[in-house]
């Protein structure tokens, strides 16, 4: 296997991006991210670490990144839009390229999703140029299919599709949301039976998955990274209590029980009603370990706590909560 040691990140300086420039500088790399600036660069003056300042929606931006560094591994992070990842795997036709994909690119139902066996979501035209939500799983597929015909075309093309990612620097705090409840409430309110299952991966996990994949990756492949254990919401409430050294009741809430005071169980985060969980052998096979839950957990809740995360903004509000655990408790 040659010797890689040259990176360019698109993106790179957020949260996924921040642990995986980490986890290259470990490994001896060095990495240029190509960002448009807009948030703070965590890595600025750290030895090792250059930005660029581009737009990877500019074509001009990325041939000049490839030019000026010279990559022998590309990873993206930000591509969201199957045009981009077409053409960010033309610039980038010499170098090893992984897109981080997601596991919403599956159609849902088989449990677990398998990289060679479940279907992908199909995209519609108008879907490719499309931002909402509803069109982010089609999106991604997409972007995968485009990935499979650039290794065709010769192309070290690859992408990981990852799960839930949870961990330090994650400003979309689902996870934190639960964090939240369990350090500042006895009682916290859980929808269904508790079980409900997301698959989750760490994100340091999530980081090394990149590197492994950009090293020893087979081109045209696509690999699923999740937990190698996978654990339900209520026993997520219980894992970040004992990283907190605290107690938490869970107190379980029927969709019936939910709807009496108008309150939809897909405002919690982390929710889901049928188990979303994907076969993880394929990494494995890779040499790929995980985290045991009990560890990263811990301390993704006191990175959460110490960072003030509540939750995102159109979660369940603790007044509608308490209504619901008042009506609860009074049966």
């Amino acid at each position: 296997m040659p010797t890689f040691d040259t990176a360019l990140f698109v993106g790179g300086t957020r949260f996924i991006g921040r642990h995986t420039v980490e986890a290259f500088l470990d490994a001896g790399y060095d990495v240029t991210t190509l960002t448009r600036g807009e948030h703070d660069d965590p890595f600025s003056g750290r030895d090792g670490v250059a930005n660029r300042s581009g737009d990877r929606t500019n074509r001009a931006d990325l041939e000049a990144a490839r030019d000026a560094v010279d990559p022998d591994v590309v990873v993206d992070f930000i591509g969201l839009h199957p045009s981009e990842v077409r053409e960010a795997t033309d610039v980038f036709a010499g170098s090893r390229y992984v897109y981080v994909s997601s596991g919403s690119s599956y159609v849902p139902g088989d449990v677990p999703m398998r990289e060679d066996h479940t279907a992908l979501h199909p995209c519609e035209p108008e879907q490719e140029a499309d931002d909402s939500v509803e069109t982010y799983g089609p999106r991604k597929a997409e972007c995968d299919r485009a990935v499979f015909a650039a290794a065709e075309d010769g192309v070290e093309a690859m992408a990981v599709r990852p799960m839930l990612v949870q961990g330090p620097h994650d400003y979309t705090e689902r996870f934190g949301y639960w964090v939240n409840r369990v350090a500042e409430n006895d009682r916290v309110l859980v929808p269904g039976d508790g079980g409900s299952l997301l698959h989750r991966v760490f994100v340091r996990d999530l980081a090394n998955a990149l590197l492994l994949v950009a090293e020893e990756g087979e081109a045209g492949e696509a690999y699923n990274a999740a937990d190698r254990s996978a654990y339900s919401l209520e026993r997520s409430l219980e894992l970040i209590a004992n990283g907190l050294d605290t107690e938490v009741e869970v107190v379980t809430a029927s969709e019936r029980e939910l709807d009496a005071h108008d309150v939809d169980p897909t405002s919690f985060p982390l929710y889901t009603p049928s188990p979303m969980l994907v076969a993880t052998e394929k990494l494995a096979a890779l040499g790929w370990e995980s985290t045991p839950p009990t560890e990263y957990v811990a301390e993704t809740a006191q990175a959460h706590v110490d960072s003030g995360v509540t939750g995102p903004e159109d979660s369940l509000d603790r007044a509608a909560e308490a209504r619901v655990l008042d009506a609860l408790n009074a049966e």
